[in-house]
């Protein structure tokens, strides 16, 4: 297992987390996609051996306040939801790695006021053979 770049790339982080996920994510919660206040975007921080960091960057939709919801509870809602599926992502990212997915642990950081537009949520993936 390396840091390889694969998963760093940003085709594989848009195939990881794909740009309508936040509209299937929300028509889930509300039953309406509309009613979202924010895409998702994947971005990575660090990619070393054993080690992945990634950000699910929520991106404030126009017209909507992302500042107004509730984002500081949302690690633990996004961690569980079946639609965003972030389980499978540290899957998909370990076999990328070549590691062992059932090895793996990851956790959900807290989140981060990048701007009043954009708010971040680490993921940390730590990896073993």
């Amino acid at each position: 297992m390396s840091g390889n770049g694969k998963i760093c790339d940003e085709q594989t982080l848009a195939q990881l987390i794909p740009a309508g996920k936040a509209d299937d994510f929300f028509e889930a919660l509300y039953g309406d996609a509309s009613e979202g206040a924010y895409d998702f975007e994947l971005v990575c921080r660090s990619e070393q051996a054993g080690r992945v960091e990634l950000e699910l960057l929520l991106h404030q939709r126009p017209g909507k306040c992302l500042a107004c919801n509730l984002t500081y509870g949302l690690p633990q809602v996004l961690g569980r939801h079946p639609v965003l599926n972030l389980k499978g992502v540290v899957q998909r990212v370990c076999e990328l790695a070549g590691a062992d997915p059932a090895k793996a642990t990851w956790s959900l950081g807290h989140t981060r006021v990048i701007s009043n537009q954009v708010h971040a949520i680490p993921i940390i993936i730590e990896m073993q053979g």
